[in-house]
Parts: C-alpha cells; structure tokens; sequence
C-alpha cells in the first residue's frame, strides 16, 4: 500500500536576519497615476444564499485584476459590458487608456446565479477564461506581447456545469499532442450536512487536448474531481502536468468513481449526525478499536491488514479504514475478533509502550476517543500546574505557568493547522504531505511564469518565500526569499484585504479595503553611515515602510504588484503607484 511521505519544509538559515531592527517609516512621496475606466468593473456581489465563510474567501474576496507573468507590467480586469480590457505600461507618464482585447459572446446580465468572470493566462499565446455562468473557453491569443500577431481566438467553448472560477492553468505539449490542463473551483450545496455548513468544496482537474492534425478540435480527454471542506488558500498544477499540489485547512480527496463518492458522502454525513465510525481506547501498551458492523457480514467478508504503521479494513470488499497510524504497532500480535453483540474487535499492541496517542489514524476525525475515569484523574494532575486560581500566579515556581496576557492577538494559533499536500495526477492519490503547523499562509506570487507559483508562509515573525519544484522529490519546496518581520507586521493590520510581493522579492505590500497601501521594503544600504548606541555598532541597511492613500471612497476590488509598479483596481478607477525606479 502506498502512504503519502510526512515532509518538512527546511529553511535556509542564510536567508533570515536575525538582526533586524524593524522597518523605518519613510515619508519620502511615490508616485501615483490615475486612469479613470469606460465601464465598472464586473463586480459580482454575494447572494443571500452564499453566506458560509467559504463563499466570503472564494468569492466575496476575489482579485479582480489579474496580473500576466509572462508581459512584465501588463494587467486585466474584465467589466460589466462583458470585455476583457488590457493596461500595458512602457512609460508612467505617457499612460494610455485600457484597451480592449475580447469581449464574452454572452450577455452577463441575463444570468442571475453567476459567479465573477476568471481568467488566467496560461502560456505565453494561450489563455483560460470562464464567464462566471458555468462555461469554459480556451482562448488562443497569439503572441499577446506583439500588438501585430496578438489576436484573441476562441479554440474551445464548453458549458461544464454549474458556475465555477479558474484557480490555475497550464499547457502542455507532448508527442505532438497540446493540452490545456486546468484547476477549476466550486462550493456546491451538500444536502445531506445537517450539522455543518451545508456546503462542500470541488475542484475539477480538467484536460483539454488536441492532436496536431487538421480537422482534430479541442476536447476534453480527462476529468478528475476532488472535494474537501475549505478553500484551498493554494491550488496549482505541477508544469509536466503530473501531479498537484494544494494548501488547505481541510483535506481534499479524490474522487474517483460513483462508489467511491457514495462512500465519502457517506462518511461526511455520518460525521455530520454525530455518529463515530469507530470507537476506541487505550492504555499504555495497547489499544483496542470497536467497529458496528452490518447484520449480514459474516468472517469471510472482513479483510484486515496490519503493517507497522498503517492499517487497512474492508468489509465486503469496501474500504472502511485505511491510513498512517499515529506510531508504530507490533503488527504480528495484534488480532481481531467478532463479538456477540455484532461488533469488530481489533486489538493492536503498541510499540512504544507509555505513548499515549491523540488520535488512531493520522487526519482521521470519524473515531471517537474513550477515557475511562482514571485515565482523566491522571491527566488532570499532570496538567495540574498549569492551572491556577490566581490570575497572575508566582511565576518563580518550580513549574511555572503560561500566562496568556503576554501573548498578543498576532500570536495566537488557529485550532486547526493547514497542510500542503501533493497528489500524483496518475494514482490520484497523496504522495507527500507537509504540516504547517502555525505557519499561517499569506499569499502566492509567480516569480517565474514557468514554474508553479510561489507560496509565501509565516515563520515566526518573518514571512518566508518558498518556490515548489516537482522535479525534485527530495526537495520539493525550496526556500527562495525572506521579508523580515513581515509575518508579526501584517497580523496587525486587522482591515488587510488583498497580499502580494515583487516578482524579483525588492518589496512586499497590502492593501485595506479602502484607500490605503502599505509597502514593505527590503533592506537596503544607507548613504550615510548610522550608529546605533543601543548596541554600540554601526547600521549600513536599513528597511524602508511607505504608505500610499488612494483619491478614491470606492472600495478596492484588485491589486497586483510587478518589479517597479503596484497597481490597484477599484470600481471606476485603475491605480499605478510607482515603487521602484531602477530597472
């Protein structure tokens, strides 16, 4: 049986400044330019029935401008007159007005349950479109950097279903075959969840294919579905189209056949009801797991595999359990028996003795954890010192306590960790897996329009830049870049909406909902030498922090940050702030 690999990230220490003093606020002015739009961006507000959370970070938080890595300083938004307009900047003072590159064949305003038109640019000459309504174009577009070969084509046109935005995109071509592979989202209604939000999550992994002969069209050769319980915060597909990779709070799975959903939608709504798939305890040498078994299940039709750390039961030939164990088992003692009153007994025999485990099989939540009384009395006075009636207890005890008023909001951990996970296109099944832990997750960047996108995590008080590489399976996910103490400055701005960075890592910068940028500078030599009298040394680099405020009460719908420029998108109103001046 093939298990994922439990990875890590490493860190480059390198790369991290554990001297860094801070930013230096800047008064210094940047400049800003101002294009008034034709048409209103085509904002789609949420509706009365897209009220989870999930609805909010898919679609309520949704960038409206869109960035083309492969043109540097060339963005679009599409507005509510169906076009996709373009802005190439070459020079801030001789600005042009959008222009328009293609417009929907369809008209937005007779659908009432759309979502907002997406876009990513695939290829240099080949883009991904969806209209918002559940209809899926592939565009070839020539050379889009030459205004003479550019022209916007339509090579494929398919309605797929219920509305979906385009997370990424990519285009392959192998023995003479191009392909379009791309990653589509949706929150589609779970009727079945009575105890939770009564939504799930879909992607689709769609492939659209062509051989190069004459009367061959466009068509789709796969379509692979997964579903999970949040947003992905990341969703990319590796270059060679081999595998996949997302950052989530919640698990996604494949789904892979009709028997296959039946069974996770009967898991899902199982765990809804409140009614455990298993139940189990333990001591300190072993633990014994009590499955409810069906009335017509007799011993031939249970199948269970023990190996040193993982487990598997079917019955009837249907995966019931499957996964990595917390920690390793003596897999040749441990047994399992029918019991009279018609359930599964397994005993399994731990091989460190002592540990106790906090869950069975690893991100598995179906199993319900039994204690018995004495088993709580222990832990309770083992966790005895940490406690106490006092509200600020004598902290020169021998055990001392964690006094929560030291710990400011930026420091406080969500309940639930996210994971990045990898799944392999061929199996449709995780090869690696990494824990995050408290590394929140701030923002993704295209540094090189042929690789996956960047990812950038908190680490401590910085904010680390990491670059997946799916060609290498011992390091996956290399450590590219750092912004000192981005991490701990950015929890502080409580209105944030949109994150982004410099493809060339020369800045970072946020935006509030309304009228104010934040730009975060690399450190960079001073003209004059500063002494620091603190600590008795000199400073030769210091780190800038500029504020730029917006001539606008729209609220902001897009942002998009190149090497030299930020551009903001509200409304009515294209922003340029001009950041860098060097090349």
């Amino acid at each position: 049986m093939d298990v994922a690999a439990n990875c890590s990230l490493r860190v480059k220490r390198p790369l991290l400044d554990p001297r860094f003093e801070g930013y230096k606020l800047s008064l210094e002015p940047l400049p800003c330019y101002q294009l008034e739009l034709d048409a209103a961006v085509a904002e789609v507000k949420l509706r009365d029935d897209q009220y989870t959370l999930e609805h909010m970070h898919a679609f309520g938080m949704y960038n409206y401008l869109h960035c083309d890595s492969w043109y540097q300083d060339s963005v679009y938004y599409i507005d509510n007159l169906g076009r996709i307009m373009n802005l190439t900047v070459m020079l801030d003072t001789a600005l042009g007005k959008p222009r328009e590159v293609f417009r929907l064949p369809t008209d937005l305003t007779a659908y009432d349950n759309r979502l907002c038109s997406s876009i990513h640019f695939t290829s240099s000459s080949w883009v991904t479109l969806s209209d918002g309504t559940g209809r899926l174009y592939v565009i070839g577009t020539g050379e889009r950097g030459n205004n003479a070969s550019e022209k916007w084509e339509i090579m494929f046109n398919e309605e797929l279903g219920n509305p979906f935005i385009i997370i990424h995109s990519i285009s392959l071509l192998k023995s003479e075959e191009h392909s379009i592979a791309t990653l589509l989202l949706r929150i589609e209604k779970e009727e079945s969840d009575l105890k939770g939000s009564g939504f799930y999550v879909s992607l689709e992994w769609i492939t659209i294919s062509k051989k190069n002969t004459e009367n061959e069209r466009y068509e789709i050769t796969k379509r692979d579905l997964l579903q999970g319980k949040s947003v992905p915060h990341y969703a990319a597909i590796e270059p060679n189209g081999s595998g996949l990779m997302i950052v989530s709070y919640k698990s996604f799975k494949f789904v892979q056949a009709e028997q296959d959903l039946e069974n996770i939608n009967e898991d899902m709504s199982r765990e809804s009801k409140g009614e455990p798939l298993y139940y189990w305890q333990q001591s300190e040498d072993d633990l014994t797991v009590t499955v409810r078994l069906p009335e017509d299940i007799s011993k031939e039709d249970i199948q269970i595999q023990f190996l040193p750390d993982n487990i598997k039961i079917m019955l009837k030939g249907l995966r019931i359990l499957e996964g990595k164990l917390y920690s390793s088992i003596d897999h040749e003692s441990s047994t399992w028996i029918i019991k009279d009153n018609n359930s599964l007994e397994i005993s399994l025999i731990k091989k460190n003795e002592g540990l106790m485990w906090p869950e069975l099989v690893v991100d598995d939540k179906r199993g319900e954890l039994i204690r018995d009384s004495a088993q709580c009395a222990a832990i309770a006075e083992r966790l005895m010192h940490l406690t106490s009636e006092e509200l600020n207890p004598n902290p020169d005890k021998e055990k001392p306590p964690c006094n929560a008023q030291e710990l400011e909001e930026c420091d406080i951990v969500f309940e639930e960790s996210s994971s990045l996970c990898r799944f392999d296109g061929s199996t449709l099944k995780t090869t690696h897996v990494v824990n995050l832990g408290s590394n929140q997750y701030l923002f993704s960047v295209i540094v090189d329009p042929k690789e996956m996108p960047c990812f950038c995590l908190r680490h401590d008080v910085d904010a680390l830049l990491w670059q997946p590489h799916s060609g290498k399976q011992d390091d996956m996910w290399e450590h590219i870049a750092t912004f000192n103490a981005l991490g701990y400055v950015q929890a502080s701005k409580r209105d944030k909406k949109f994150f982004a960075c410099a493809p060339n890592y020369s800045y970072a910068a946020l935006c509030e909902c309304l009228r104010r940028v934040f730009i975060y500078r690399q450190p960079t030599p001073m003209p004059t030498v500063l002494y620091n009298r603190k600590e008795g040394r000199h400073v030769g680099q210091v780190a800038k922090q500029q504020v730029a405020s917006l001539e606008t009460n729209d609220p902001i719908l897009g942002f998009q940050a190149t090497n030299e420029r930020l551009f903001v998108l509200t409304t009515k109103n294209l922003f340029l702030i001009k950041v860098n001046t060097e090349n």
